[in-house]
């Protein structure tokens, strides 16, 4: 596995971007969602206590009109459509009714889905860069395994994410993500057309990283690996960086922050991030390496 850090960096150097290859740390993908989420639900509705259920003194037992039931009936329906198991078949009363449709709009604490915990990285489509069009395409094992196994062979690349060896070591790597809950998801960089680089894009707050940092809830990392020689040292991590940050802005509403923490010594891929945007917070110790916490701040994206 890569490095122990979560965020391992993006491995490309605006001066030297020959280490784009820098990426997670062993600990990273292995630990990457085994944390616990630190973001909270709203918060409950005194309204529900005293209307719950439906024979108390101050509940008038009236008649809803039909366009508020349905609409009830949808908020308190399942993904599928079905009613969820504490919802009877009677006719709600005016404050559970009120209650449970207030409670249904959506709040800035609230999760996304624990099957879509990114918000759709394979829909998130392609962005223009300086350098074409770039699109992130979620890995699939049998197309993609052999081309990520031979990038991270490279010994620019193995230095970092510690995953050379036989193309095994790459699959589980890569299995223990696309067999997960969710919370990371291994991506194919391709720039007009060419598969060149791997990603990992990954809820930092659920992370093992969330406990050597002060995380927010929705905070989202990176790691980046530029895969062919060709395209290192010539300034693509950076730019590269930028554009999937401020994708994971544009793509992820309730994400502030995104997230990186390249090994210290790691200067190039550093480097890259502070072009790509992000500032540098701290330098934090993670059970593989000493760190550097990378931020890219949303409230900062148009200015740095």
């Amino acid at each position: 596995m890569p490095s122990a850090d979560p965020t391992a960096d993006a491995s490309t150097a605006v001066p030297a971007m020959a280490d784009v290859n820098a990426g997670a740390g062993s600990n990273a993908r292995s630990d990457a969602g085994s944390d616990v989420d630190s973001s909270t639900g709203a918060d409950p509705d005194p309204a529900a206590d005293s209307g719950a259920s439906g024979h108390g003194e101050d509940t008038m037992d009236l008649r809803l009109p039909d366009e508020l039931l349905a609409f009830v009936a949808d908020e308190t329906s399942d993904s599928h459509g079905a009613p969820r198991p504490d919802q009877g078949t009677a006719q709600p009363s005016v404050s559970t009714a009120a209650s449970r449709a207030a409670s249904a709009l959506p709040t800035p604490s609230a999760l996304p889905t624990e099957d879509d915990l990114l918000d759709r990285v394979a829909d998130w489509g392609p962005t223009d860069t300086q350098a074409g069009v770039f699109h992130l395409v979620p890995v699939r094992v049998e197309r993609d395994l052999p081309l990520i196994s031979r990038w991270m062979n490279d010994p620019a690349a193995a230095v970092f994410w510690e995953l050379s060896g036989p193309q095994s070591v790459t699959e589980t790597h890569v299995l223990s993500q696309l067999t997960g809950d969710g919370r990371s998801v291994p991506c194919i960089g391709v720039l007009d057309g060419t598969p060149m680089s791997y990603w990992e894009i990954y809820r930092a707050d659920l992370d093992p990283l969330a406990r050597h940092y002060p995380a927010r809830p929705h905070d989202t990392g990176l790691h980046l690996l530029v895969g062919a020689v060709a395209d290192r040292g010539r300034g693509l991590g950076g730019l590269l960086l930028r554009a999937v940050a401020d994708l994971v802005l544009a793509r992820r509403p309730f994400c502030a922050r995104v997230i990186a923490e390249p090994d210290i010594r790691n200067t190039p891929s550093i480097a890259a991030f502070l072009t790509a945007g992000f500032r540098f917070s701290a330098e934090v110790d993670l059970p593989d390496k000493r760190a550097a916490l990378l931020v890219r701040d949303r409230s900062l994206r148009h200015v740095m």
